[in-house]
């Protein structure tokens, strides 16, 4: 934490504004950070065992097991339920609505096998974050109508259906019922979740049985490293060192070319002449060779947050002959333009 914005929180907590009498507004609006260099702990290696999630406005990080999560349950006015999108979990739904007569026959034909060349796009969600275009569809108000899924966690095997489950998800109020179980369980578990507006998912795991804190308050994060379901030609591929925005709550980034104009030199004048991009992959990979040569170090992005900060962001090293250590990638951001 920068030494100013480290005197401005002891100010506040010890008691420095308290000549402030009773009917004065004693709020005190801490500003965004100006920047800072971090370095985000993955967990190290490829396919590291880490999420990171970077809110550049406090400089801050939220570390979480990519892998602790199976469903998350959206908060907003619709109903969708996405798939762990960190792993490489796959899903496929049945013609059936009731849970408790879907069992290992149901699975003959069906393969959810994923990635090295293996599946669909139709078996994940939508790469760019488009929840009209999840592979479980839109939960119904009528309970009647929304259909059982298959699904396969990352740790289950693709040849073994007896480790995969079954899922229903209806609608409960404002909220959902999940109920569950694996393939030859015959004994259904029920949970209810409910809308959060503070955040974008309620995130729930199979394994567990239990919900779990994942992502941070939806405008306390601006972007997530990680291990990340994406694409390669017309099929599902993984990527390490993926990054993503939180594009429902706003947040767009511009990639921006050096040659153009360099990162040091950019400044407010220079943000009208980008072109911002909303969706899940607006950085993705684009920062990073697949192999041998690490970062591209001509290319930077611009970050507008949810509450209309610019910030102007680079990416140090993650170890591929750039000095860095793979799956502890470095960054480094600054505040371009602030929105008050």
């Amino acid at each position: 934490m920068k030494l100013s914005r480290l005197f401005l929180v002891l100010a506040i907590g010890t008691g420095l504004f308290s000549a402030c009498s009773k009917d004065e507004d004693t709020t005190v609006v801490i500003p965004p950070s100006d920047g800072s260099q971090l370095t985000l702990n993955g967990g190290g290696g490829t396919g590291s065992p880490n999420t990171v999630y970077v809110d550049f406005s406090s400089d801050s990080t939220a570390t979480r097991a990519r892998a602790s999560w199976s469903l998350g349950f959206y908060s907003g006015s619709s109903y969708r339920v996405v798939l762990n999108s960190f792993t490489s979990m796959s899903a496929v739904a049945l013609s059936k609505t009731d849970i408790n007569t879907v069992n290992i026959s149901d699975t003959a034909g069906i393969s959810l096998a994923i990635g090295q060349g293996a599946g669909t796009l139709s078996m994940i969600d939508d790469v760019y974050g488009d929840l009209t275009k999840t592979v479980i569809a839109e939960v119904s108000a009528t309970a009647s109508a929304n259909h059982v899924y298959l699904v396969k966690p990352e740790n289950a095997s693709a040849a073994d259906p007896a480790t995969w489950y079954k899922i229903l998800v209806t609608r409960n109020g404002d909220g959902y019922t999940l109920q569950y179980a694996k393939l030859k369980e015959t004994t259904i578990k029920t949970a209810n979740i409910a809308k959060d507006n503070n955040y974008n998912f309620t995130f729930f795991s199979l394994d567990n049985g239990a919900t779990v804190n994942v992502e941070p308050k939806k405008t306390q994060w601006d972007i997530a490293w990680s291990y990340a379901a994406y694409y390669t030609a017309t099929i599902p591929y993984f990527f390490s060192d993926f990054v993503v925005i939180n594009q429902y709550v706003g947040v767009t980034a511009a990639k921006v070319d050096s040659n153009t104009v360099s990162y040091n030199n950019f400044k407010a004048d220079h943000i009208a002449a980008q072109t911002f991009v909303s969706t899940r992959d607006a950085i993705g990979g684009s920062w990073r060779a697949t192999t041998g040569n690490g970062i591209y170090k001509n290319f930077y992005y611009i970050v507008k947050d949810a509450n209309g900060n610019y910030y102007k962001l680079k990416f140090v090293s993650m170890g591929l002959n750039d000095g860095g250590t793979r799956g502890y990638p470095v960054i480094e951001y600054k505040l371009v333009k602030s929105a008050s």
